[in-house]
């Protein structure tokens, strides 16, 4: 039997995407008020490094309960994103950051081997993320140089 409701478009996933990002940017509240889980179905799966795999809105809850009090704030580029799209459920975003992490603050490219670049893998159905997973170095103030030699001042 035909759908009544029309297929979703790669720009529509997009902007799921991106309205699920602005709210992360804005503490967690979406620009039409709604919270940032929100954005995700009751079953989804969120990774994100150095965290792991949280599954379900509970869990999800959960990881932003871990990560938000470690932020003071954050800025996606969305001019900078790169979107490989699929015409299916599937998409990916490469783009940049800018903030403050209770370490100190990052912003991309300063220095060039530091914080603010990222991408994420998402799941975009019926008009909730289903899965996102991100990748990104979680060091967002650049502390952790002692374990990699050519951090060490000498070479840049």
């Amino acid at each position: 039997m035909p759908s009544n409701q029309a297929a979703t478009t790669d720009e529509q996933r997009k902007a799921v995407v991106i309205a699920y990002l602005k709210a992360f940017d804005n503490g967690g509240t979406g620009t039409d008020g709604r919270s940032v889980l929100d954005f995700f179905a009751q079953d989804a799966q969120f990774f994100f490094p150095k965290w792991g795999l949280a599954k379900g809105r509970p869990e999800i809850s959960r990881l932003f309960d871990d990560l938000g009090p470690t932020m003071k704030s954050i800025t996606h580029h969305f001019w900078s994103f790169n979107w490989l799209t699929t015409g299916t459920d599937l998409l990916a975003a490469e783009g940049t950051t800018h903030g403050e992490h209770h370490d100190g603050p990052w912003h991309v490219g300063l220095p060039e081997w530091g914080a603010g670049r990222f991408c994420g893998v998402f799941e975009v159905r019926d008009d909730l993320i289903q899965r996102a997973f991100i990748y990104m170095d979680p060091d967002y103030a650049g502390q952790d140089t002692a374990r990699y030699p050519w951090l060490d001042g000498t070479r840049h």
